[in-house]
């Protein structure tokens, strides 16, 4: 069993291996629930994982192009 202390804002770190077991990163939405003299952690939401490479996590707020554009279409003769 691992251990972790309270810090003066109540924040307690999770030890690495339990957050790895249970698949808890940041964004993570986390429950505690009162059960007798114990606290129970449930996972309820985890993000979606980020692709190691990056592709897809920027998000343009311009509308995306149709599949035949054509860019020589805007030039002007």
């Amino acid at each position: 069993m691992t251990h972790s202390s309270v810090t003066s804002k109540g924040q307690v770190t999770i030890p690495k291996a339990v957050r790895q077991r249970l698949g808890i990163r940041r964004g993570s939405t986390i429950e505690f629930c009162l059960v007798g003299d114990h606290v129970e952690l449930r996972v309820k939401s985890t993000p979606r994982a980020v692709a190691p490479d990056g592709f897809g996590m920027l998000k343009s707020p311009r509308p995306t192009l149709p599949a035949d554009f054509d860019p020589a279409d805007l030039l002007t003769p």
